[in-house]
């Protein structure tokens, strides 16, 4: 092809596509893009074969998304060169010249030349390729040798292993995503709720032999007009994003990274609100979206298996509205749920109590999905209808998957509106990686573990104090509710408080069961500050705290709704240090409220169980003595009695060392290590040590800093590999405490901690730094809260500034939120008696922080 034709087809393709774009910015309007994008590359690529002269028994056929007649801004344009025969070579020749103009002229193509016969044998063998071809599209040269395709094609096709292999395609790729639609970045072609998603539905019902798309479907019975009407809407509202995705990307991209959302929001006309960012705006919609093309996905999936592969099993009884048929359950009457609108909450108790149930008979779930309308004020107004719920929650196996299944299916958002307003709201908190809706499930799900014998190992106290709870649907609506009022502004607790109570009186619970699951909404964050953020070997801490919670039942019921609510925040958030820190709390409230204390019967009990543990070491009774003459009481209230006894043992015969002693053992708690630093005080220290930690990127669980009253420190602290780099704890034991050793000779210079960087989750995210310095309630110095997107280096800066204005840290709880720290600090320092200096020193730290 001569150069001038080339640069005009160049010039046309590049121009045209502009003009695309620019009409499509103007008015919006997704299927005249698509299919014009697709014509004018139809008539560019006849244009390029008739330049080159390609042989008229040539046939060259659109496939995939292109053949469909859909063509994105940055998508690859899929072809199918058919040959009548093996090409000779100068027909080799024009060939790759064919390629290389297409290139050169700007069309990313991805091409296959084959024989009618190569086809055949190829799909075969590749059900990707036999899925391209399923949607081949004629587009230049010999008409017979495209009809040659199509009946070869035809011919071979076999609707049922094809049905299998694209339902186990589909089963991998939503695998690759973890299963949700819900992630922070969600990939608008392949993840579950995805364009994807719909494309098979249309393979499958071409397999069974249903054309015209979704009008097509609902002519064949699978869906009213109606239905097909809100799933094209939400095919046409993904794919507008994807679009406005690949114009913005400037190329393919069809993951909604962060470095998008919120241009994309505004291009589309999404604007932040007084309680969400224009980008959660984007978000939700998106979900809402993705969460119908998954219902679609689901109903309609099973509809076609059903029509291609009829099922004749014989019908199992259940009772008088509904059957087992096939494993899957089925209403005995289409209509049931128009005559029995008590059957749309029935359905799901009799799902519950038949745990091996696959699912739902696809005319049923049709039925289910148009019934949920019916679910309006005066259904949940209904005392009937609320004692079933009630009833759903009191089952002993099954609540998680029946919920879920109402939620997929809409249902749940229907009966409890509030629920509905939260469906697919991000929580751009940095530790939250759920949507508030998918969290709240999770917590519920965690919630519902605990009661299963064989996972006791997994949270063995959780485990034994809910088998005695005596109304665990009490626990299951406070996880239901706890964080129902999220994105209304205000105090989500308290506003979920007063729907809870509502709920519940609503729905028959008396006014203590009504209060209980109200209060645990209320208070459901406040058990995790206090374990993770105050002195829970303070007595009065304690006390305060038994205060709140007023009774055994209360404490017990808060214990298990914090596990579970933790453990559905992020799999990052929950680990074995947090965990013991709330037994702690539990275990010592506990005595509290039982009229005892929250250590062994006093500070003499301590010394001697400890002296008892020596001894199995073969220390002599007097072992401890020449460390403890040196330590007040309120080391042995903060410490549990096997850390005193290490700690002595350590340290018996270096009471005075010059040097500074470092002792690593695997963390007692189950996860991590715990560190044990001996040395004469200095101001330094605090931050040499932090530094290191930081290097080798460990992060720092708690700290426990004691002086002595001779001059030293004796610090404490639990740690964790940051960066997850497979090395057993056990193996780094001595390189800790011979690097931190090195570290701490105040003959060395103090080394800087690397500044991490911000991920891009916080860079597109911020999140507000704040510092808080506060007179201690107890007297004991000031406390300092830090609240921050975490990233590496940041206690290193804290304390390297604390150490200029000659400030010591008394006590420290590092709380590491995801990818956000919420840390305290009890600090004592002269300059901290003068307000001005306080709001000085406050104004610096801010500074390192962001």
């Amino acid at each position: 092809m001569n150069r001038p034709l080339l640069a005009g087809l160049r010039e046309r393709l590049k121009s045209r596509r502009a003009a695309l774009v620019a009409a499509y910015l103007k008015k919006p309007a997704v299927s005249l893009y698509l299919t014009r994008h697709a014509g004018l590359v139809d008539g560019v690529l006849a244009d390029i074969c008739a330049g080159l002269a390609l042989p008229g028994s040539f046939c060259l056929a659109a496939v995939g998304g292109y053949g469909r007649g859909e063509l994105f801004p940055g998508s690859d344009v899929d072809l199918l060169l058919l040959l009548p025969h093996e090409p000779d070579a100068a027909q080799q020749a024009t060939l790759e010249n064919w390629v290389q103009a297409c290139w050169d002229i700007g069309l990313e193509i991805g091409h296959s030349v084959r024989t009618v016969e190569a086809c055949v044998a190829e799909a075969a063998a590749d059900i990707t390729v036999e899925t391209n071809l399923l949607e081949a599209r004629f587009l230049w040269g010999s008409q017979a040798l495209f009809g040659q395709f199509e009946s070869a094609f035809q011919a071979r096709f076999d609707a049922q292993p094809f049905f299998d292999g694209k339902l186990a395609e589909q089963r991998a790729r939503h695998a690759r995503f973890d299963d949700s639609a819900y992630k922070l970045e969600p990939n608008l072609k392949d993840s579950p709720g995805g364009l994807r998603d719909l494309h098979t539905i249309h393979w499958l019902a071409q397999a069974c032999g249903i054309s015209g798309g979704w009008n097509g479907l609902a002519c064949a019975g699978l869906l009213t007009h109606a239905e097909a009407r809100r799933i094209a809407q939400a095919e046409r509202s993904v794919a507008a994003l994807r679009i406005h995705l690949h114009i913005l990307a400037g190329r393919r991209d069809d993951r909604l990274a962060f470095d998008y959302q919120t241009e994309l929001a505004e291009r589309l006309g999404l604007a932040a609100t007084a309680h969400k960012r224009a980008g959660e705006r984007l978000m939700q919609t998106y979900f809402r979206a993705a969460k119908l093309i998954q219902r679609a996905n689901d109903i309609l999936i099973q509809s076609l298996r059903v029509r291609l592969f009829p099922v004749n099993a014989p019908p199992q009884p259940i009772d008088a509205d509904f059957l087992l048929r096939a494993n899957l359950l089925e209403a005995r009457d289409p209509e049931l749920f128009e005559r029995k609108p008590d059957a749309l909450l029935r359905i799901f108790i009799v799902y519950a109590q038949h745990p091996l149930v696959d699912g739902f008979e696809p005319t049923t779930l049709r039925a289910l999905w148009r019934g949920s309308l019916q679910i309006n004020a005066a259904f949940r107004a209904d005392p009937a209808h609320c004692a079933l719920f009630m009833t759903l929650l009191r089952q002993p196996l099954g609540i998680t998957r029946a919920l879920r299944a109402m939620h997929r299916f809409g249902l749940l958002a229907r009966y409890i509106p509030a629920f509905g307003r939260i469906v697919g709201q991000m929580q751009h908190d940095l530790f939250h990686i759920y949507t508030v809706d998918e969290h709240i499930l999770m917590v519920l799900r965690n919630m519902r573990r605990f009661t299963v014998p064989a996972l006791a190992h997994e949270f063995p106290l959780a485990s034994r104090l809910i088998q005695s709870f005596d109304k665990p649907e009490l626990l299951y609506l406070a996880a239901l509710f706890h964080d129902i009022a999220k994105g209304r502004g205000g105090d989500h607790s308290e506003l979920g408080l007063v729907d809870a109570r509502r709920f519940c009186r609503h729905h028959g619970l008396d006014k203590t069961d009504s209060e209980l699951v109200a209060w645990m909404v209320g208070m459901h964050l406040v058990m995790s500050r206090t374990s993770q953020k105050e002195d829970t070997s303070d007595p009065e801490v304690i006390a305060a705290f038994a205060a709140r919670v007023g009774d055994s039942r209360r404490l017990t019921a808060l214990y298990l709704l914090t596990v579970a609510d933790i453990r559905g925040t992020s799999p990052k958030v929950w680990n074995a240090w947090k965990g013991k820190l709330l037994e702690d709390l539990y275990h010592a409230t506990l005595a509290s409220l039982s009229g005892g204390t929250q250590a062994m019967a006093g500070i003499a009990a301590k010394q001697a169980e400890a002296r008892i543990r020596l001894a199995l070491y073969g220390l002599p009774n007097s072992a401890a003595d020449a460390l403890w003459q040196h330590l007040d009481e309120r080391y042995f209230v903060r410490y549990e009695v096997r850390d005193i006894a290490w700690q002595a043992r350590m340290l018996w015969r270096r009471t005075h060392t010059p040097d500074a002693v470092v002792q690593a053992r695997l963390s007692p708690v189950g996860e991590g290590i715990q560190v044990l630093v001996y040395t004469p005080d200095r101001p330094d220290l605090f931050a040499r040590i932090c530094g290191f930690f930081a290097r080798i990127q460990y992060t720092i669980l708690e700290a426990k800093i004691h002086t002595t009253q001779h001059g030293y420190a004796l610090d404490s602290f639990q740690v964790m590999d940051l960066a997850n780099r497979g090395i057993h704890y056990r193996d780094f034991l001595s390189y800790v405490e011979h690097e931190l050793a090195r570290d701490l000779d105040p003959a060395r210079p103090m080394q800087a901690a690397p500044r991490g960087r911000l991920s891009r989750h916080q860079r597109h995210h911020p999140y507000p730094a704040t510092v808080r310095l506060e007179a201690d309630a107890q007297g004991r110095g000031h406390m300092l809260s830090i609240t921050c997107a975490d990233r590496g280096g940041l206690l290193f800066a804290v304390a390297e500034v604390l150490m200029r204005h000659e400030v010591s840290v008394y006590a420290a709880r590092i709380d590491t939120l995801g990818e956000r720290v919420e840390d305290t600090f009890l600090v004592r320092g002269e300059v901290l008696q003068s307000p001005a200096s306080v709001q000085a020193l406050e104004a610096e730290i801010l500074g390192v922080l962001q």
